[in-house]
């Protein structure tokens, strides 16, 4: 019997378990992880001694130690793209890695110090602008080129000194119209983040921008910066090259907010502090290459989602920040999962027998509370939630708030978990003066039928250091999901053929014949042209 059988049939022996019923003194001790300031509680969920025990084995025979080895040194383990998976060298430029014979670090370091320059030049002033200052910078992207800045400026805010970040995506017009309708054309820099100078839809944007900028500012392309390989593209810009900052193609968008596609971040909390967010995700790495695997948090993370989405066939997980600046990160978190392992087929190109990626979505707590929360804890499909929570808050004289925050986040994993059962629903009611049918009816819509599993990953305060770490982290589990499940992480053909259509759309949108297309994308045509 293989080692899913062995899961499934041992889920089917403890399914209806209460949760609440394995606890006992050193359950919460036994089921939880410890990593530089972070802890990893998974005990509220229906893994037990023997659940875990059959969950280890699937990283045994994964293989994961070899692969993992491949990743860090350089191997091309991006198989169908023939590429290396190196975004863990961006954030450890000290040891040597090799592609292809080749080290690849003193290029690294070479491209961070540049940015580095850069980023001082901007914010003490010596780059001025036509203002004499720039007060704004404007990072134009789109996927991981856009998500992961934008959430992690974000995240960093309260270290966010003299400079706004802001961020335009949406090829809608709307999104840069609106965005850039309440800054000054001279006092702006403007970031073009494209790794082949291609992609449509920044294109499409930075040459909006930049007509916007020639409205005020004469030569506009000098207030220009560009994260791009193609040095070419970007000097038919009119951007000069000491402005571009280029990276490798083993550096894939989502993971890629560590170098050069971190430029807005840079600017915006400064070189000191981006180093220590560098730092915070190295810690990780280090503790993922080292920590045995049953007290290793980017394993048992992932092992918590297999159980869950593989095992227990909850098609979708909730990403419940309790961290107001944390908003992003369900986000970036959605196309970190749903892009790397949202595949049908093993790296060998059959088709997988057993699901693939879960639906990953999410929204801050509290907020949440008073929008879907009435689904996870009362609708039929049940959810696993992954709580995330800070110790302390950046706001010291509400802390009082902050109190009230990490109480509602406690409550809501401990309400999933016992519920609420129909006796007890009922001896309320009861006391509210109801008998007869009327109790029993009023009493049915308030039961909770609990038993409801989730997560808590617990943090000092939210820091650049414990934001890497807490991405990192992320990073490596959506790794070891991709490994036991067989398939590849790192590459996203599923985002192609949208694209290829795309560009055959626009000019029968602009006039020529939709003969070729069927009938429905006719009548739509029609009707929108």
């Amino acid at each position: 019997m293989n080692n899913w059988q062995a899961l499934r049939d041992h889920h089917r022996m403890v399914d209806n378990r209460p949760i609440f019923t394995l606890f006992d003194d050193d359950r919460a001790k036994a089921f939880s992880a410890r990593a530089d300031g972070l802890l990893f509680d998974y005990s509220k969920t229906n893994i037990c001694e023997t659940g875990l025990s059959l969950l280890l084995k699937l990283v045994e025979t994964s293989d994961l130690d070899a692969k993992r080895a491949a990743m860090f040194s350089g191997a091309r383990i991006n198989e169908t793209e023939n590429r290396a998976v190196l975004h863990t060298a961006l954030r450890n430029m000290n040891d040597q890695v090799l592609v292809d014979n080749e080290d690849v670090t003193p290029a690294l370091r070479e491209v961070y110090g540049r940015m580095k320059s850069f980023t001082e030049d901007v914010r003490s002033g010596r780059f001025q602008g036509a203002g004499g200052q720039i007060t704004d910078v404007v990072n134009i992207g789109i996927g991981g080129s856009d998500l992961g800045p934008a959430m992690a400026c974000i995240a960093l805010s309260p270290y966010a000194e003299k400079l706004r970040c802001h961020f335009v995506s949406n090829v809608d017009g709307a999104h840069i119209a609106d965005v850039l309708a309440g800054l000054d054309p001279k006092s702006t820099l403007v970031i073009v983040a494209s790794k082949t100078f291609t992609t449509i839809e920044t294109m499409t944007n930075a040459e909006t921008a930049k007509a916007w900028m020639a409205k005020e500012v004469a030569e506009p392309a000098t207030q220009f910066a560009a994260v791009s390989t193609s040095l070419e593209k970007t000097a038919a810009f009119g951007i000069d090259a000491e402005r571009v900052f280029g990276f490798e193609d083993w550096v894939g968008g989502r993971y890629s907010l560590w170098g050069p596609i971190g430029l807005s971040i840079m600017l915006a909390i400064g070189a000191d502090d981006f180093d220590q967010f560098l730092a915070g995700a190295a810690a990780m790495d280090a503790h993922f290459r080292n920590a045995k695997p049953e007290e290793n948090l980017p394993i048992l993370l992932a092992l918590v989602g297999i159980w869950h989405n593989q095992i227990c066939d909850y098609a979708t997980r909730a990403v419940l920040p309790y961290e107001q600046r944390l908003a992003r990160l369900p986000a970036y978190l959605q196309q970190l999962e749903m892009e790397s392992n949202g595949k049908r087929v093993s790296m060998d190109g059959a088709d997988l027998t057993i699901p693939s990626g879960p639906v990953v979505w999410g929204e801050p707590g509290t907020n949440g509370q008073h929008a879907f929360y009435q689904l996870i804890h009362q609708g039929t499909r049940i959810v696993p939630c992954e709580f995330l929570v800070g110790r302390e808050g950046h706001e010291p004289e509400l802390a009082h708030q902050h109190l009230l925050l990490v109480a509602n986040c406690l409550a809501q994993s401990e309400a999933l978990m016992r519920g609420r059962s129909l006796a007890e629903t009922t001896a309320i009611m009861k006391k509210k003066g109801l008998e007869g049918a009327e109790l029993d009816r009023q009493a049915r819509h308030r039961v909770f039928p609990g038993n409801r599993p989730s997560t808590t990953l617990c943090y000092p305060k939210l820091t650049p250091f414990v934001l890497g770490q807490i991405v990192a982290l992320y990073e490596h589990r959506v790794f070891v999901e991709g490994v036991i499940l067989g398939i590849n992480s790192y590459d996203q053909w599923g985002v192609e053929l949208g694209k290829e259509l795309a560009l055959a759309l626009q000019p029968i949108l602009e006039g020529a014949s939709p003969d070729d297309k069927d009938g429905s994308t006719r009548q739509l045509v029609e009707y929108l042209r």
